[in-house]
């Protein structure tokens, strides 16, 4: 794809270079309940859970004017410039004392990882896939109701073209490096996390 990162000018001037980090990327579309399983990670392995979502909208309450550009931005569905969720990333990163992190919902696309991994010069221990069907995806959407203005039918739809278009590549690239651990979202939580712990112990263990 011609975007493969030239390891001479990795983490050029990334603060992150100097902290030795874990970082597992964990995807899977809309509603495949990456965050309930987070929480259960943070509990279990001692990680420190980022949500790119989570930093993003509370960037939105800051009142910045990057804010702004980000709100109007996730009310259309789109993907918010790469750089700008990165900054946001890196700094939650070096804020915390942890060095094992969960990042949720990033790289949402093969654009985003390229320019992760040369800012911050760090490739993900692994990537963890919720692999769920968009019938069930758009079920559970519509039955949480957080009173999350993207959580309506319109919105959902598009984020679920997005997702579809923007994240299989990167999962895609991953998967071509023997870095996807692949989970079936489809089942109860308890059997989600019997699978994801799987996935974990050998990492914990090492």
């Amino acid at each position: 794809m011609g975007s493969v990162v030239d390891s001479s000018n990795k983490a050029n001037g990334s603060a992150l270079a100097n902290k030795k980090v874990t970082v597992i990327f964990v995807l899977g579309g809309p509603g495949s309940g990456k965050g309930t399983q987070c929480a259960n990670i943070v509990q279990h392995f001692g990680y420190t859970h980022l949500s790119a979502g989570d930093l993003l909208r509370a960037e939105m309450k800051s009142g910045s004017e990057n804010g702004e550009m980000i709100q109007n931005m996730i009310k259309e569905g789109k993907i918010v410039p790469s750089e700008v969720t990165i900054k946001l990333l890196e700094k939650a990163m070096l804020d915390n004392g942890n060095d094992k992190f969960l990042i949720d919902g990033f790289p949402r696309n093969e654009e985003n990882r390229a320019a992760f991994e040369a800012v911050t010069g760090i490739e993900p221990e692994f990537v963890l896939f919720f692999d769920c069907s968009e019938e069930e995806m758009q079920k559970r959407l519509l039955g949480r109701n957080q009173g999350r203005e993207d959580d309506n039918i319109e919105t959902i739809k598009k984020r679920f073209k997005v997702y579809m278009e923007s994240s299989l590549p990167v999962i895609e690239y991953y998967n071509a490096k023997g870095k996807v651990r692949k989970i079936d979202a489809a089942k109860p939580v308890e059997e989600v996390f019997e699978a994801v712990k799987a996935c974990f112990t050998p990492v914990a263990a090492s």
